[in-house]
């Protein structure tokens, strides 16, 4: 798909009653796909009343005071289309039908059931339609309700927008805002469009959504860099995004899909989902299981053809062996142990979108993981102070009431309960405009994240903010500004007046009395330090008069220094034990993330991702210059666990890093600018209480209770289950291999057909199927989190389980054939008596051989399996059902069997148990895993 882009649309400035034009286009309006953004010069004609459907460098003027007509507007949205994301087309339903079928095994049960019906058996060739649509119908359904991707994208474009048209502050749909749209926003309000700030009151947006900082962006007019990272764009706004305090004026630049949100639907459209390691393993595992029957009959067919057998019953015997050499069950136990391990999780709050989601967790080998949210609370809080030369590090504990207390974590607990620290807790509940209810429970926080946190840790040092505000009345503020970066307000306190400042650290250390330069650079120094430490730092001062300030009552007299105050958003108290359980798995946990540097790295450190004195953290900036190609470029990447500033583009660069270097990678967010990476992924996890409904949707989980802890459990489970099917196909093909060598050495041996198809594809379906399922359900495994990952570029099956197989199915074979022959020869028993021992003594033997599936040297008698019970259970049922078909008729006569006798009843018994006698004595001095 090519790339067209449209002209540039310029930006107003405004000069009193005249509009002066300045260059700035943030990107091309309509990219099929995004680009870096560009800023380009373009004049534009001043001409009113020109018409938008002539060239898009000719486009009218927008005038700030009256914002567009309605006329202009309706012609822009014709011209750019209306201001929505585009329709990704969904899966459609066939297509998911056809997945569910189109695989080996499915293609091999098809040739067997034509050919069935060719040959006139019908019953057989209905039967294996049966078994293929059994498990067409089971993974159709589990996966038909994770078909759309973007639908959760559109949601976002819902809101009302206020916008200034023909002169008047009007609320419309969002999807009707047009490029050149003057813009009416207010603290609250979700931002339709990407937009340039024209005018700016206090404002500050949180824009965590799109790039990961949970401080929320303060917004100027000031220009920022060409080349800025989207969180340093201070002069313009994002659509997407949530005003959290202040007002503002802006004007539309982008709209729909060439928005900053827009370029990451097309990220999450145009990233394609790979088949995951269990669908990989499970299709290699089948052409092995192609060859392995195309061989078997056409060395049987070769050896009949030399003896001249008849052309049909070579023919019927071919099908045979492959009914027997396909696990038939093996897709509709795969899809119940997943299933199973899916409602597993669901009891741990982890919700799994996609089945096979499940086993890939277990077999990821690295994890990135986003800042904001997930390893974080997503909520700035107080972590720092510094009073008279006095440094302390705080913590704010709730209890299960939402009660929050203080814990002193680093400084002279006495020195914390001064005179000093509680006059900055004091400065810092009174410069604020934010708002807390009192309440307990149901606790509402209105206001800036910043002016929340200060609240939150005043009430938490036991200042009753209600008697704080009713003993003092505010007579004057002045509101923060870009130009001030302060702010102050003025109490009237009975017959005092008390003013307090809060701001930049270099603004209010000029405003405060020193009694020399180097107290004041001292202060300085050390506020840079918290910075570089990656806390957000304000300082504060206050002044106490009686007499009634001026209107400039912040320099009417110097102010004291009442200290610095660092925010920070908190580690997950559950993260660090979980990141420990992930370091003893061999799991490698890395930081992605679109903050700052310094905060990524100081999260990093308080939650042990990395070492205390690590220094290596990687910003997008780096990676732009990145040679991926490069030794020294690869060893850097591998070597980093941070990566900090790093846009949604760069974050699929960096899985496609790995998952070429052959690591199954997992992909943990929460913002709509995780959600490409979500879905590329091998596995994307997000987090449901605090992401967003983006993310959700592009995630193959979702976890409820937002705990990088259950992430963990995941994990667990997903090694769990794949233990579990790596079992149960084991056990299956080793059954199935016996078949095919009952069918191919009784040919090669000139005795007769032991076994019809319908025969075998009753085996594999009943007493196969049953045991098989009992062992997908497995209970856990604790052992399996104490070793590294299995490698990824392994076969689900190793060396050591193929030897085990024909181990297994030669020790069955040899049992079964013994008494067939025994049975023909030496008792002179009829060909279809024959036939019907060797039936019930094969089922019995298969059935008995899950006892055999244990793992390690544990005793027979105590292990996994024995304590399973649904293996009990499974067996239970199908010893009931070979009694039904013992004595009901219609059943006998379907399956082509004789009613047993004593005689018969013995020899099967005796065939059915020397397997397990022969393998566990063979176990106890060559353990089998």
């Amino acid at each position: 798909m090519k790339y067209k882009y449209l002209y540039f649309l310029s930006i107003i400035f405004v000069y009193h009653k005249r509009v002066i034009f300045k260059a700035c286009a943030s990107a091309s309006l309509f990219p099929l796909k995004p680009k870096p953004s560009k800023f380009h010069n373009k004049n534009m004609s001043e001409t009113p009343g020109q018409n938008l459907s002539q060239k898009p460098d000719k486009l009218d003027i927008t005038d700030i005071k009256t914002g567009l007509l309605s006329q202009e507007a309706s012609l822009r949205i014709q011209q750019f289309g209306l201001n929505e994301l585009e329709q990704v087309k969904p899966e459609s339903v066939w297509s998911i039908l056809l997945r569910q079928v189109n695989s080996i095994i499915v293609w091999i049960l098809a040739a067997a059931a034509i050919v069935s019906f060719f040959l006139g058996d019908n019953l057989e060739g209905f039967a294996v339609i049966a078994v293929i649509v059994i498990n067409a119908v089971t993974g159709f359904v589990l996966e038909y309700n994770a078909r759309q991707s973007m639908e959760a994208l559109r949601k976002l474009d819902t809101t009302p927008a206020r916008v200034l048209r023909d002169g008047k502050i009007k609320e419309i749909p969002s999807d009707q805002v047009t490029i050149g749209d003057i813009l009416i926003l207010e603290a609250g309000d979700l931002i339709p469009a990407d937009a340039l700030i024209l005018e700016v009151n206090q404002l500050t947006v949180d824009e965590s959504a799109l790039t990961g900082e949970s401080v929320p962006s303060q917004k100027s007019t000031t220009a920022s860099d060409e080349d800025a990272p989207l969180g340093d764009r201070h002069d313009r706004l994002f659509k997407g995004t949530a005003i959290t305090n202040g007002n503002a004026k802006a004007m539309v630049t982008g709209i729909g899909q060439t928005t900053e949100l827009g370029k990451i639907a097309t990220l999450v459209s145009d990233a394609k989902r790979t088949a995951t390691p269990l669908e990989t393993k499970l299709d290699a595992l089948g052409k092995v299981l192609i060859w392995v029957t195309l061989g078997m009959a056409t060395l049987f067919l070769i050896v009949g053809f030399t003896r001249g057998q008849e052309i049909k019953q070579l023919i019927e015997t071919a099908v045979a062996l492959a009914i027997a050499a396909i696990p038939e069950g093996m897709s509709v136990v795969a899809t119940v142990a997943l299933a199973y391990g899916m409602l597993r999780l669901a009891e741990k709050k982890v919700i799994v979108k996609r089945l096979s989601a499940v086993e890939t967790l277990g077999g990821t080998n690295v994890i990135f993981t986003d800042k904001t949210g997930t390893l974080t609370e997503n909520k700035i809080e107080v972590q720092a102070l510094r009073v008279a030369g006095n440094d302390f590090t705080v913590r704010l504990n709730a209890n299960t009431e939402g009660v929050q207390t203080l814990e002193v974590v680093k400084g002279d607990q006495q020195l914390f309960h001064s005179p000093e620290v509680e006059m900055l807790s004091l400065v810092g509940a009174l410069v604020n405009n934010a708002q807390l209810d009192s309440k307990k429970s149901d606790r509402k926080e209105l206001g800036d994240p910043v002016e929340v946190a200060l609240l939150s840790y005043a009430r938490a040092a036991g200042i009753d903010l209600h008697k704080l505000h009713r003993d003092h009345k505010r007579q004057a503020e002045q509101p923060f500004s870009s130009d001030t970066r302060m702010m102050a307000t003025m109490d009237q306190v009975g017959t005092e007046y008390f003013i307090g400042v809060k701001g930049a650290v270099e603004e209010v250390l000029a405003l405060c009395s020193w009694k020399n330069p180097e107290e004041r650079d001292k202060e300085l120094e050390i506020s840079e330090l918290m910075a570089a430490d990656g806390l957000r730092t304000l300082a504060f001062a206050y002044r106490q008069t009686s007499q009634k300030p001026g209107d400039d009552f912040t320099h009417d007299e110097k102010l004291t220094y009442a200290g610095l105050i660092g925010f920070l958003d908190p580690p997950r108290k559950e993260v660090v034990k979980s990141l420990i359980a992930c370091q003893q798995a061999g799991i490698k946990v890395i930081m992605v993330t679109g903050d700052h540097p310094a905060t990524s790295l100081k999260i990093a450190k308080q939650v042990n991702l990395v070492e205390a004195d690590e220094q290596l953290v990687l910003t997008g900036k780096n990676l732009e210059s990145f040679d991926f190609n490069s030794a020294p470029d690869q060893k850097k990447m591998m070597e980093c666990r941070v990566f900090a500033r790093v846009n949604p583009a760069q974050k699929l660069d960096m899985i496609d890093f790995y998952q070429k270097h052959g690591d199954i990678v997992g992909m943990t967010g929460d913002g709509v600018n995780d959600a490409p990476a979500l879905k590329k992924s091998d596995i994307g996890i997000a987090m449901g209480l605090r992401g967003t409904a983006v993310a959700a949707e592009a995630a193959d989980m979702v976890l409820k209770d937002d705990s990088f802890a259950s992430i963990v459990h995941a994990i667990e489970q997903g090694r769990v289950i794949f233990e579990n099917i790596r079992k149960f196909i084991v056990f299956l093909l080793s059954c199935n291999m016996s078949e095919i060598f009952v069918v191919t050495f009784a040919g090669f041996l000139n005795v007769g057909s032991p076994l019809l198809p319908l025969q075998i594809l009753f085996i594999n379906i009943i007493t196969d199927v049953f045991p098989a399922l009992a062992l997908g359900v497995g209970k856990d495994n604790k052992k399996l989190m104490k070793s590294p990952p299995r490698d990824p570029k392994q076969p689900i099956l190793k060396k050591s389980d193929w030897s085990g197989i024909v181990f297994y199915a030669l020790v069955m074979t040899a049992s079964v054939l013994g008494v067939y022959w025994y049975a023909i020869d030496e008792l002179r028993m009829s060909p279809q008596e024959g036939n019907t021992i060797t039936f019930y003594a094969l089922s019995l033997a298969q059935l008995l051989h899950v006892f055999n599936m244990y793992s390690g040297k544990r005793r027979l008698f105590k292990n996994e399996i024995t304590g399973n019970k649904f293996i009990w259970m499974a067996l239970v049922l199908c010893i009931l059902i070979m009694f039904a078909i013992n004595y009901i008729p219609f059943l006998r006569q379907i399956l082509s069997l004789e009613m047993l006798d004593l005689r018969s009843l013995e020899l099967i018994l005796a065939a059915g148990f020397a397997p397990v006698l022969v393998i566990q004595t063979v176990r106890l001095f060559f353990p089998i895993k």
